[in-house]
């Protein structure tokens, strides 16, 4: 059954209640909504606990979709009890972790912005992330990293536009993944906008991202690795060389 995402329009969204509608062989659960982000487009899933009416938990592993983009499952961690069809839920997400997804993916984007190159290939991690670039260029990772802080400091708003599956297909010009096509098949995808009226960057996005680029925090690039002849990957972490956070 198709779910309501109540994450696609508030990414701070950690708690909500939901009904149970199916129940997974292998255990997997499914409800008619979810503040649960399930993993896609390189960002894991979220993981939190479901809180049933008498107050026990059931432990939730990384969230995922199920046979199509509009089915989310979420997942017990082993030894976990299984709720039943028709049971109400609190859903919690696990919100320290979720929220450094958000400024690692944020920061993600913004690395885009100051390295404007077709993405091969991205990984956001709570601790470390990787975006590889089409590009043969060698480039200093400490400018880049003044670049990035550059954008956090200036506090630009992040935001969400809707644009519809046949805006997205009239502008493939506006995807800079080479690679990897964004999510079609719902009738509309969400960009994600930097900067007032998009000044700085707007790209389709379905992750999760903080509201303002200050909210990134430090961030540097730790590493710029050669994986080709024309492919560099970019790490990503978050605090100062030596003293990471």
């Amino acid at each position: 059954m198709p779910v309501n995402a109540l994450y696609r329009d508030d990414f701070y969204l950690s708690t909500c209640e939901a009904v149970v509608t199916a129940i997974h062989e292998g255990g997997g659960i499914e409800l008619d909504q979810t503040c649960f982000y399930a993993a896609s487009g390189g960002q894991p899933g979220d993981t939190g606990f479901l809180e049933r009416a008498d107050g026990s938990k059931i432990d939730l592993g990384p969230t995922k979709h199920g046979a199509t983009k509009d089915i989310v499952v979420h997942v017990p961690s082993a030894g976990q009890p299984q709720p039943v069809i028709g049971e109400r839920l609190v859903l919690h997400v696990d919100w320290p972790r979720r929220y450094r997804l958000m400024r690692m993916h944020t920061a993600c984007h913004l690395l885009s912005v100051v390295c404007s190159y077709p993405i091969t290939g991205a990984a956001v991690g709570e601790d470390e992330s990787r975006i590889d670039f089409d590009m043969s260029e060698t480039i200093d990772k400490e400018e880049v990293t003044a670049k990035m802080m550059e954008l956090v400091a200036h506090n630009y708003p992040v935001y969400v536009q809707w644009i519809t599956d046949e805006d997205l297909a009239a502008n493939p010009g506006i995807v800079k993944s080479k690679n990897v096509r964004p999510p079609m098949g719902l009738g509309r995808v969400s960009l994600v906008c930097i900067g007032e009226n998009s000044a700085i960057d707007s790209q389709p996005c379905g992750g999760t991202h903080v509201s303002e680029t200050q909210e990134v925090g430090q961030v540097h690039i730790a590493k710029i690795e050669k994986k080709g002849k024309e492919n560099r990957r970019f790490r990503i972490r978050f605090g100062v060389p030596g003293n990471e956070a």
